[in-house]
């Protein structure tokens, strides 16, 4: 441990990224065993998905960004960042719904907008781990930050690869895409921790962008997803869902 606090705040951000990085993949790897899964079970693991991310908003993105300062009060900015975010997704859905006779199928379009809201997820939290390391100069508490965001990626990297598998996309497909929407945190961590300055006063912005883009996903694609099936299964799924990632969320914070 003393090794890693001794090197220099970028390279303790490329190393703690690498390990957000790699239990997001480990979390995606589940989907190989999917195939033995009965229809009932993939009902509550996308209902947890969704429950998974409808916490993830609340607590790993608008509960930051209520706590940053700027010019506007902060609960106007989060609330602007949530709309834009909201209306984000409302507008790609127009546009693939458009495109998607020529592109798509019905279900690509809906795969697409789940990985750009898990993606927008998490450019603000590598950003946020970035910007960490380089204001505690490589502090316990940036590696704290890491460290609970890593956890939590494991569930997400299983809400991401489980609900495109379940929408038709082969199990290698789903871990890659799954793997693809977590490496983005390897860049944001790096433009964070090199360019904290002006990242910061980007964050409350850029995270509620994300918790309205996510929660405008889940409730057009995943919660009719998985309530097309079991009404009492799927119920069950998002609760556990939620419960999983607010007890991650709150026990490393």
């Amino acid at each position: 441990m003393q090794f890693f606090f001794s090197l220099h705040p970028v390279l303790q951000a490329l190393l703690a990224s690498l390990f957000m990085f790699l239990l997001t993949a480990l979390g995606a790897l589940t989907v190989f065993g999917s195939k033995r899964m009965p229809p009932w079970l993939i009902t509550v693991l996308t209902g947890a998905a969704a429950g998974i991310m409808i916490a993830a908003s609340f607590f790993s993105l608008l509960l930051p960004a209520l706590g940053y300062e700027g010019a506007l009060p902060s609960f106007v900015t989060v609330t602007l960042g949530f709309l834009l975010g909201g209306a984000f997704i409302l507008l790609s859905d127009r546009i693939l719904t458009r495109t998607q006779r020529r592109f798509l199928t019905g279900e690509g379009k809906k795969c697409a907008l789940l990985y750009f809201a898990v993606l927008l997820h998490n450019i603000p939290e590598g950003l946020a781990v970035g910007v960490a390391f380089a204001e505690g100069a490589g502090g316990a508490g940036a590696l704290l930050l890491a460290l609970g965001i890593a956890v939590q990626n494991f569930p997400e990297g299983m809400c991401v690869a489980f609900p495109l598998h379940a929408k038709g996309m082969t199990p290698l497909k789903s871990f890659l895409f799954s793997v693809a929407s977590g490496a983005v945190e390897i860049p944001a961590c790096l433009l964070g921790v090199l360019a904290a300055g002006a990242v910061r006063g980007l964050m409350p912005w850029a995270l509620s962008f994300s918790a309205g883009a996510m929660i405008a996903v889940v409730c057009s694609e995943l919660v009719p997803e998985c309530f097309s099936g079991s009404k009492s299964l799927a119920t069950a799924g998002i609760v556990l869902g939620v419960c999983l990632m607010m007890v991650l969320d709150v026990a490393l914070s």
